[in-house]
């Protein structure tokens, strides 16, 4: 892999992800290379939890993990969600990098790593909102809280309630689920 000096773009970021051993994950957000923590076990039950309300909810719709999406003004990012809801069969045909069209909802699950405030509370609101996805839940294990970011406009999203975990959320068109938070109690580090 040949590298100029200077910011990597778009094209370098994706041959240096494709090289990446698989125990690494990387992002590119708002032109900084970073690496995404491993999830841990409770990360991934509340992946999981998350997962069988949406099935139960919305069985037209799929939530994948782990998905690569091409965030940010002109897609010029690239982030890899914890989860993904689009209409089933949304993906069919993508390579690693997703684009935004027709996506429901990103989701993000906080690790206990060092830029996981930047990155998941600063950096990606920004870049999902810029995407046009319409709605971005950020399930937060350091506050006990979810976000619910939603109607972006102009690379912002107009809305962002957070609630206490064990609250009722409802989750705004077009997702439209109503999440119940209290089995996230179990998962409070």
């Amino acid at each position: 892999m040949c590298i100029r000096h200077g910011p990597l773009d778009v094209e370098e970021f994706e041959e240096l992800e494709a090289t990446a051993p698989e125990t690494v994950r990387l992002e590119y957000i708002n032109g900084k290379v970073v690496v995404k923590a491993m999830p841990d076990g409770n990360h991934g039950e509340i992946f999981m939890w998350l997962l069988r309300q949406c099935m139960q909810q919305r069985p037209e719709l799929n939530l994948m993990p782990e998905r690569g999406v091409k965030a940010e003004s002109y897609r010029k990012g690239r982030a890899r969600t914890d989860g993904f809801l689009a209409p089933e069969g949304h993906f069919k045909g993508h390579g690693e990098w997703s684009e935004t069209d027709g996506a429901l909802m990103a989701v993000e699950i906080t690790s206990h790593d060092r830029d996981t405030d930047q990155r998941d509370r600063i950096d990606k609101p920004i870049g999902y909102a810029e995407a046009g996805i319409p709605v971005y839940l950020l399930i937060d294990r350091d506050n006990n809280t979810l976000t619910v970011f939603s109607e972006p406009k102009e690379g912002r999203y107009l809305l962002s309630p957070r609630y206490p975990w064990g609250a009722t959320v409802e989750l705004p068109p077009p997702v439209g689920i109503t999440l119940d938070t209290e089995k996230l109690k179990d998962y409070a580090d």
